[in-house]
């Protein structure tokens, strides 16, 4: 298969060149952002609307579903990224510093991200990640841990986006994951194409202490359909998506997950803009009576499929999590050095100092339990538990980690000219929101 003719591989081989450099200037990264932007701008804007594009199966039809090899870890626990990951970190953590971070109060206003972020962005590779060389993707093998340094970099930027630009990946991932082959040569195609669709994953429902194994989102059997009726809150980018992957509760068989076109009868989207995660231009989708065959479900509607989305989702806001701990740590501490107050750099305050130090530790262990959870995931290992105890750290302990870097800042924390109040609403949304991503 030659992959250049699929459009994605020179942004990759680019991504190759630039890893090259030097450690790029010791993760400097201004000549490698430079370059990186400029074949980021190839794609432009994204051109299709949400009711323009028309899936259809590719040309050469899989007998079979394509999936990525797993990735051969090896066989000592150790989580140092080997060169091809140190690259692709180093690239999104170019393209988080000289675009995400610059248009993130803007995207935060607006309650969008700007589409040449999306555009860019999917340049990079997010889309591709998990989608096997046979339908268009670049990786030969699957790597979760890899999927996690990515996420991790590009919220370092801003969570908001990072959430934007992940969301399509979360469904393409999904159906690279767990779809049958009529799915993946539906829809994987349109993914690692020129001008991806915008897609969601679409999970939580708008009610107190939602259970995504307890849904109220119904799929009802009526011949060879499915027909379905209920409501999604807070799903990414739900004004412009042409694909959604709802989770329902089909009948006789629990919780699954269904392909919905938006171009379907039945499927309506309001705006539902929320504390945080603006730029992700959250939206509520509504189904009423919506009409889908028998074969949208995904993963023949297993509950073991449903549990590993749901674990890999959770994982997902971990590693973004993770990424914006880190800006919180990155911001507040030459912050505390350089603010004076009665003649010395308030760092000298005992109780500053701990703070920090009390953000570094916790983000150590936001990381290790992130990062050991995805291991776990590559070696093909019941990843419940890990998921479960780093999905409680990261909640608890992000949150109070905004919250820190408010209080670090004092008056200056509480106003937008400093990032620190839009990433503490940010981090309050990994302990809320189920699904949305996916690794």
């Amino acid at each position: 298969m030659n992959v250049a003719d699929r459009g994605m591989a020179l942004a990759l081989r680019g991504l190759r060149q630039l890893a090259g450099l030097e450690v790029l200037d010791r993760y400097g990264l201004r000549d490698a952002t430079e370059r990186l932007v400029h074949r980021g701008t190839r794609g432009g804007m994204r051109a299709a609307g949400a009711a323009s594009r028309s899936f259809s199966a590719a040309s050469e039809r899989l007998s079979r579903p394509a999936r990525q090899a797993p990735r051969r870890p090896a066989d000592l626990f150790d989580l140092t990224p080997d060169e091809e990951q140190r690259m692709l970190q180093a690239a999104f953590r170019g393209f988080a510093a000289a675009q995400v971070r610059p248009a993130a109060r803007e995207a935060d206003d607006a309650a969008e991200t700007p589409g040449r972020i999306l555009a860019q962005s999917a340049e990079l590779g997010t889309l591709v990640l998990a989608i096997p060389e046979e339908l268009g993707g670049v990786v030969g093998e699957r790597s979760t841990v890899t999927s996690v340094l990515a996420a991790e970099a590009l919220a370092h930027g801003d969570l908001g986006i990072a959430v934007a630009c992940l969301a399509p990946a979360a469904v393409a991932t999904a159906i690279s994951l767990f779809g049958d082959a009529d799915q993946q040569s539906t829809y994987l195609p349109a993914f690692a194409g020129e001008t991806p669709p915008a897609a969601a994953f679409a999970v939580t429902e708008p009610r107190a202490l939602f259970d995504p194994f307890e849904l109220r989102t119904r799929a009802r059997r009526d011949g060879d359909d499915l027909v379905l009726d209920g409501e999604k809150s807070l799903v990414p980018l739900a004004r412009t998506a042409e694909l959604f992957l709802v989770a329902v509760d089909l009948e006789d068989a629990g919780p699954a997950m269904v392909l919905i076109e938006s171009s379907t009868a039945g499927v309506t989207v309001t705006p539902e803009p929320a504390m945080g995660i603006r730029p992700a231009a959250t939206g509520r989708l509504h189904l009423d009576g919506v009409r889908v065959p028998a074969t949208a479900v995904v993963g023949a509607g297993g509950r073991a499929v449903y549990a590993e989305a749901i674990q890999r989702a959770r994982l997902g806001w971990c590693a973004v999590s993770v990424g914006t701990a880190k800006a919180v740590l990155d911001y507040v501490t030459p912050y505390v050095n350089e603010r004076h107050a009665f003649g010395e750099p308030i760092s000298h305050r005992q109780s500053v100092a701990f703070a920090v130090a009390d953000i570094a530790v916790e983000l150590e262990g936001m990381r290790l339990a992130t990062y050991r959870a995805a291991s776990l995931a590559d070696r093909g290992k019941d990843i419940g538990r890990a998921v479960a105890l780093a999905r409680t750290l990261c909640a608890e302990k992000g949150m109070d980690i905004g919250s820190t870097g408010v209080q670090l800042l004092g008056g200056h924390g509480y106003v937008k000219e400093h990032p620190v109040e839009r990433w503490y609403r940010d981090l309050r949304a990994v302990g809320a929101l189920e699904g949305a991503l996916l690794l």
